[in-house]
């Protein structure tokens, strides 16, 4: 399998990076922007000054505002917000050659159908071979070039390591993986767990309390992983665990951002104001929630967001309620 052209659909901060690395691995590259100013500015200057600001693009890749100017690439990555997968996709349809293989490179669970975004693709592009892209990496450190490794998660695992060997650039290095299900989850679910954690920080809890809640959020991101059909295994790896501490320990996380200024007092409304950017973690709590509890999986951290972001509690109740939880042994 030889790969010579990649499409990126969506060119908010992650896809703009991903249009990067792709244009370093040797491909042309065919970002899609729905921003006229986004294309504008990157015909223009070279740079995505909307999303990605002060970061020149590599010659490689190209801009559009079309889907249909996809249809000729070898490979698809598709990376709008998780929320609007589903509609993308169907849109890209008609322009998706059959066997062309779609590279997920969004984290989050699809409100209503509670499905996962390997799900979606299938209901909407049945003929595209499935790869999860997931894993700690910020999107400005990856379009600068600094290293960051990922998880490339693919059922067949020749595919997988094309796609691996495809995308792999000098500082941009995929591990391949099996597992999409461990792959998918635990990139949705650190996004809620990140709130939290930004939640305790805006609080000045401390770093002990920090500690314990990426530990035990940790724990509730495998047991849905498991619940689900993925693999403990991989939830452990770069997807679950390794994106879980990144996203958990910087400002830079837009998940954590917003938990901080949760835990300071702002409103959820407050803290949403004037963001461009997607705080993915916000969209999939109520998601989650609902998953667990179709699951019968116990996942309080989450479902403490989840309450706090739909106004149906405080951070002071949340705080409270998770300290006064019945005593366990500790097990996954």
């Amino acid at each position: 399998m030889e790969f010579r052209t990649a499409g990126v659909i969506g060119a908010g901060a992650w896809g703009t990076a991903l249009a990067q690395v792709a244009g370093w691995a040797g491909l042309d590259v065919l970002l899609q922007a729905r921003e006229p100013e986004v294309v504008e500015s990157i015909r223009a200057r070279r740079v995505n000054e909307a999303f990605l600001p002060g970061i020149t693009l590599d010659d490689h890749v190209a801009v559009t505002a079309e889907l249909a100017d996809l249809a000729g690439c070898d490979l698809i990555l598709a990376v709008p917000p998780a929320q609007h997968m589903r509609s993308t996709l169907a849109a890209f349809a008609p322009h998706h050659r059959a066997g062309v293989p779609v590279v997920l490179c969004s984290k989050g669970i699809e409100r209503g159908s509670l499905k996962l975004m390997t799900d979606v693709l299938a209901e909407t592009l049945p003929a595209a071979p499935a790869a999860v892209l997931s894993g700690p990496s910020f999107a400005a450190e990856v379009a600068r070039g600094l290293p960051s490794a990922v998880t490339l998660a693919c059922a067949d695992e020749a595919l997988g390591e094309a796609l691996m060997e495809t995308l792999s650039a000098p500082a941009f290095r995929p591990y391949l993986a099996t597992d999409l299900v461990g792959a998918e989850v635990g990139g949705a679910i650190k996004n809620v767990l990140a709130i939290a954690c930004g939640m305790a920080e805006g609080r000045g809890l401390g770093r002990s309390a920090h500690a314990a809640l990426i530990t035990r959020g940790f724990a509730e991101m495998t047991r849905m992983g498991v619940a689900l059909g993925g693999q403990a295994e991989t939830v452990a790896g770069l997807c679950g665990l390794g994106d879980l501490v990144l996203t958990c320990s910087s400002p830079q996380s837009r998940n954590m951002s917003l938990g901080l200024a949760l835990g300071q007092g702002q409103t959820v409304e407050q803290a949403l104001a004037g963001k461009r950017s997607v705080a993915e973690g916000y969209e999939s709590a109520p998601a989650v929630r609902e998953l667990a509890a179709k699951m019968g999986v116990d996942m309080p951290i989450s479902l403490a967001v989840a309450a706090l972001l739909a106004g149906e509690t405080t951070v002071p109740e949340v705080i409270d309620d998770l300290l006064s939880r019945p005593l366990k042994a500790e097990r996954h």
